[in-house]
């Protein structure tokens, strides 16, 4: 056996049996492995931008890491910005980056890169393998790494000769550590914070956004009087109808500094404190007052749900919670696009157990509020602000989730980085509606170039314009295998979003919105 066989194996035994791939030369003899290990299913994504979309899609449904295949370091360097927001949504993920012999690094081949130095700057834990002997031991390593709570990046590099040399060994699966339970000085330490009844956010990321955190949590905040809040950008969260109602933090500074400036204490729950995305001149980058003390209940491998139930239990809250019900049941808006009509539409014909993959930038910021009451779904959302994650990650979603409807909300500029997803929905077959908000313009430039104090001229008004020449989503769909239409009104659109999910496989809709 050599080497790629021993890791195809060995992944398959650790129970990673999905790979997402953009294989080149130096993963030629991994790509033959899998003609070997019918348990690995391969997807080919024609960009390493998607594979690595896919992936984090794909963990954060799956609750397990995917395992990417990628071509040296030019193609780590092309999926790194979808890696980066992976690591920052906590996904699991294993990374299988090829490289050259070790024999030919010396020659410094057009391909040699520094793929370790690029690797630490978005994974949690990296390793060159020289030898095929020690493949099989390195992978099942990665996998236990990427599967340790709270999820992580795994990034093996695989010189070729070690690839292509016999010797290879399958590897036992590692055991996972568990989540550990929050420390009772902390569980105690936040409860008599929350006993003086001073004014107190539990700002909330990771597990603690699943459905039964967030019973936990408002546990917690029906007893003591505690808000709840969730970071701007949530990894994975339980929403719709039946499930507790929790805003996320705004992402322009002076509404987040309107929202908490009465708070003199900010829990923190599986999320770090709530710094502004961008600093700005003379602002601050915390969005808490100056003078609230922030507190650490859960954060690392600490169980977030755990946390909840233990601090809940500490202050002896009542087990059974009323779940608040904010707002009417949606309906269908007819008339042109707002991001407030659009979500209440969008919450009148979700289908129940949906997953929504946002990555709207501009249009996506007001939805929760407008989609509380809809079907019971999963939100996933762009978490690193690196654009261009909504198209794979809704492929990766589908993938782990096969039987569920996935939405994708999908800004226009921000989907043209991924594009390729598409044809990978296509080849798949895939259970995807697509929308793409097309105001043909980086709007969120505009208003980020008002907020930095600079002004509007020709040349910046040039650089947002999408518009010369105009996108045509619907062509562009078509040309990857995808049928779309374009529609203008909302009424269209809850014509064509309601036919696109009875049907199975890929769709997109091109709404039409005014910059």
């Amino acid at each position: 056996m050599n080497g790629a066989e021993s890791l195809v194996r060995t992944l398959v035994e650790s129970g990673v049996d999905t790979c997402f791939a953009n294989p080149g030369t130096s993963e030629m003899h991994f790509v033959a492995a899998l003609d070997k290990v019918e348990e690995m299913r391969c997807v080919l994504g024609m960009a390493e931008t998607v594979v690595t979309g896919c992936a984090d899609g794909y963990g954060r449904m799956a609750e397990k890491p995917a395992a990417t295949l990628l071509h040296c370091g030019p193609g780590f360097a092309n999926g790194m910005s979808n890696i980066h927001n992976a690591r920052r949504a906590k996904t699991p993920m294993v990374n299988i980056v090829g490289d050259h012999a070790t024999y030919h690094v010396a020659y410094d081949a057009p391909l040699t890169t520094d793929i370790e130095g690029m690797a630490h700057t978005v994974s949690n834990w990296v390793r060159t393998t020289p030898e095929s002997a020690a493949v099989g031991a390195d992978a099942a390593l990665a996998v236990q790494q990427a599967r340790s709570a709270p999820g992580h990046i795994s990034t093996l590099i695989l010189p070729a000769d070690a690839s292509w040399n016999e010797g290879g060994v399958v590897a036992k699966p590692l055991p996972i550590p568990a989540p550990r339970a929050a420390d009772a000085p902390v569980v105690a330490a936040v409860a008599a914070v929350l006993q003086r009844r001073e004014v107190s956010v539990l700002l909330m990321s990771g597990r603690a956004l699943t459905e039964a955190g967030l019973l936990a949590a408002q546990r917690v905040a029906q007893h003591t009087g505690a808000r709840l809040l969730t970071t701007n950008q949530v990894p994975r969260m339980a929403r719709g109808r039946g499930r507790v109602p929790v805003n996320r933090l705004p992402y322009a500074l002076d509404a987040a500094l309107s929202v908490l400036a009465d708070v003199q204490h900010v829990i923190l729950v599986g999320a770090k404190p709530p710094t502004q995305f961008f600093a700005y001149p003379g602002r601050p980058s915390l969005t808490a007052p100056a003078n609230a003390q922030i507190h650490v209940l859960a954060e690392g491998a600490v169980d977030e749900v755990l946390a909840l139930t233990q601090l809940a239990e500490s202050l002896g809250a009542p087990k059974t919670v009323t779940v608040p019900v904010i707002g009417e049941a949606p309906q269908i808006v007819r008339g042109r696009f707002s991001p407030e009509a659009f979500g209440t539409t969008l919450a009148a014909l979700m289908p129940e157990q949906a997953i929504v993959a946002e990555d709207a930038v501009t249009s996506g910021r007001p939805l929760f509020a407008q989609t509380y009451n809809a079907q019971p779904h999963d939100w996933l959302q762009l978490t690193g602000g690196s654009i261009g994650h909504g198209l794979p990650c809704a492929a990766g979603a589908a993938v782990a989730c096969p039987d569920r409807q996935v939405v994708c909300l999908q800004a226009d500029g921000a989907g043209m980085y991924p594009l390729q997803a598409l044809w990978t929905q296509a080849r798949e077959q895939l259970n995807v509606v697509n929308i793409i908000f097309a105001n043909r313009v980086y709007k969120i430039l505009q208003g980020e170039l008002v907020a930095v104090g600079a002004q509007p001229g020709h040349a910046s008004k040039a650089l947002f314009d999408l518009a010369r020449p105009e996108l045509n989503w619907v062509k562009l769909a078509a040309g990857m295998g995808v049928e779309g239409v374009r529609v203008d009104t909302l009424e269209g659109f809850a014509d064509v979003f309601s036919a696109a999910c009875r049907r199975r496989g890929p769709f997109l809709i091109e709404l039409m919105i005014q910059a």
